[in-house]
């Protein structure tokens, strides 16, 4: 019967016997675990002599003495002489060290585990019945896939440690454009502060029931939940120790207000980290087959929020051939940004399309110029939300050959 016990090693010392390809494997991990490690070889494999010079590692350039295992926590042969390896496995056993034989681990005294980490969770898999790495490292994979995916209940039941937010950026809507760490930290959540863009409803679903979910989506016209009120809430959680999830569709910092919940969490004294996801601007044009960027196309984008006043810039860009603008939050506006790009002189052959419920199955794009564009719109009654694009890259038939699409209007 095999016990696993987590072992901390940091600041402690231990022995490595031998100085091959395998001990260098194991010296890595034990610099990453932040043992002290006293290495014994006569001599010393390239990748193994590269960490000890790198970490300066002390290294007994000679064969194993008894004396060596003086003042260890554990001990790891791996000198690929079985003989060599019994001894120094043996003299472990008498002076009561744990010793790791690398060259026959189904009797050592300590194993090895195939190791993942996802967060502060450490797993570790060994096989009780003999060596199999390839097994091990085999299950250890299928966990960690779980483990990334966020398949896995990493909540913690206890709260031991000061609460923290972290900011996420769910993407465009499918859950599967989520990044892996995004779908653990959800997974870790007490607390998700959720929009209603993104993958919100579907990655909700999965979290535990007594997650609190606090809806705070603003919808046109309608902001439910002031973003005082939304910072006031990050920081009242995490103060009670929870770990909590802000999450945005997007990037929280594509027009997301990120940067003033990051602020005012570090002025709570709260730890706060952002998790970035693709943000519509790029990922929706994308869905509809158009790249933001095309070579001898477009060599740069202008990304605007159609709620603001119609700037300089964001005319400038208009005018350049050269530019993409992507405007967000513009349906509402768009006869006073056509207005105001008709009075600055832009040609009314502009190419635009309209994006509507990128990523999802009800996605339509509207391909149109700055001249039919409020026509096309009315007609077929675009709605947000939607991703307008502005420019040469928006034409209809630019890449070629061009994917048929369901749902593409052209004029």
């Amino acid at each position: 019967m095999t016990t696993m016990i987590g072992l901390s090693l940091i600041g402690r010392q231990v022995l490595l016997v031998g100085g091959g390809v395998v001990a260098a494997r194991r010296l890595g991990r034990f610099i990453a675990d932040g043992a002290v490690v006293r290495l014994v070889a006569p001599q010393l494999a390239p990748e193994t002599r590269a960490l000890v010079i790198e970490h300066e590692i002390e290294w007994r350039e000679r064969r194993f003495r008894a004396p060596d295992i003086d003042d260890v926590w554990i001990a790891h042969t791996a000198t690929g002489d079985a003989a060599v390896d019994r001894e120094v496995a043996a003299l472990c056993e008498r002076n009561r060290v744990f010793c790791i034989n690398a060259s026959d681990g189904a009797h050592s005294s300590a194993r090895m585990t195939a190791q993942t980490t996802s967060g502060d969770v450490v797993i570790g898999v060994v096989s009780e019945a003999g060596v199999d790495p390839r097994r091990t490292a085999g299950v250890r994979d299928a966990i960690e896939s779980m483990l990334d995916a966020g398949q896995l209940p990493l909540r913690r039941r206890r709260i031991s440690h000061a609460g923290r937010v972290d900011l996420v950026g769910g993407g465009p809507g499918p859950i599967d454009l989520m990044t892996v760490r995004a779908r653990r930290l959800l997974a870790e959540a007490d607390v998700v502060i959720a929009d209603r863009l993104g993958p919100t409803a579907e990655v909700l679903a999965e979290l535990d029931p007594d997650v609190l979910v606090v809806d705070v989506g603003k919808r046109p016209g309608h902001h439910l939940v002031a973003q005082e009120e939304i910072n006031a809430l990050l920081v009242e959680h995490a103060a009670a120790g929870k770990r909590v999830v802000r999450l945005k569709g997007g990037d929280p910092f594509v027009y997301g207000r990120g940067g003033e919940e990051v602020i005012a969490c570090q002025l709570a004294g709260i730890p706060v980290e952002v998790t970035p996801g693709p943000s519509s601007a790029i990922s929706v044009p994308q869905a509809a087959g158009i790249p933001v960027t095309h070579r001898g196309t477009a060599s740069s984008v202008l990304i605007v929020n159609g709620q603001g006043e119609v700037s300089a810039t964001t005319l400038n860009g208009l005018g350049d051939s050269d530019v993409t603008t992507v405007m967000l939050m513009g349906v509402a506006a768009l006869p006073k940004i056509v207005r105001a790009a008709r009075a600055h002189g832009i040609s009314t052959d502009l190419p635009m399309a309209i994006i509507e419920s990128g990523h999802t199955p009800r996605q339509r794009t509207t391909h149109c110029t700055l001249g039919t564009v409020l026509a096309r719109a009315a007609e077929v009654g675009v709605a947000n939300p939607a991703v307008i694009v502005f420019g040469d890259v928006a034409r209809a038939g630019l890449l070629i050959p061009t994917p048929a699409r369901v749902g593409d209007i052209r004029s």
